[in-house]
């Protein structure tokens, strides 16, 4: 894992995007950086002081959005090459759960792995793993669907 050079789907598709997990333009926010594998997407985070809970631990909540955020792009690209679209939908998350199985350590360079489970037309589970030294610490499943005009997430990524 690691070693990816060039954009992140999110500086691609999204570069102006506020998310605090994922959006490049929010400079306060976690700027998760995911890239494509052949089922799904992989990142690597590094924590920052403010993300702990207890000292040396990450906060369950970080460890959230990270699932998330990286679960929702692992299924807008996912639905993107589905549909053989130039960009992916617009992708919310209608569902997900988190399992923190071990205290995450800060200080750790942290991996992340999404990977689609089941996709239709407009909708994509997602199965997520999150790991420092290469001891799982967390696992995610999510449900993410492409919302339509109307929606107030429809262009948020254009």
């Amino acid at each position: 894992m690691g070693g990816w050079e060039g954009k992140s789907v999110q500086e691609e598709y999204a570069h102006s995007s506020i998310c605090f997990g994922c959006g490049p333009s929010n400079e306060d926010g976690l700027q998760i950086r995911s890239f494509r594998t052949e089922n799904g997407l992989e990142m690597e985070f590094e924590t920052s002081e403010e993300h702990q809970a207890f000292p040396g631990m990450v906060n369950g909540g970080i460890i959230g959005t990270l699932l998330d955020c990286h679960g929702n792009w692992a299924a807008a690209v996912a639905l993107m090459e589905r549909s053989g679209s130039d960009a992916p939908p617009c992708t919310v998350t209608a569902s997900y759960s988190i399992k923190l199985r071990r205290p995450t350590p800060h200080g750790e360079k942290l991996s992340v792995r999404a990977e689609i489970t089941e996709i239709s037309d407009d909708r994509a589970k997602v199965s997520m793993t999150l790991s420092a030294a290469e001891k799982v610490c967390a696992t995610g499943e999510g449900l993410f669907v492409a919302v339509k005009e109307g929606h107030p997430a429809y262009h948020r990524w254009h």
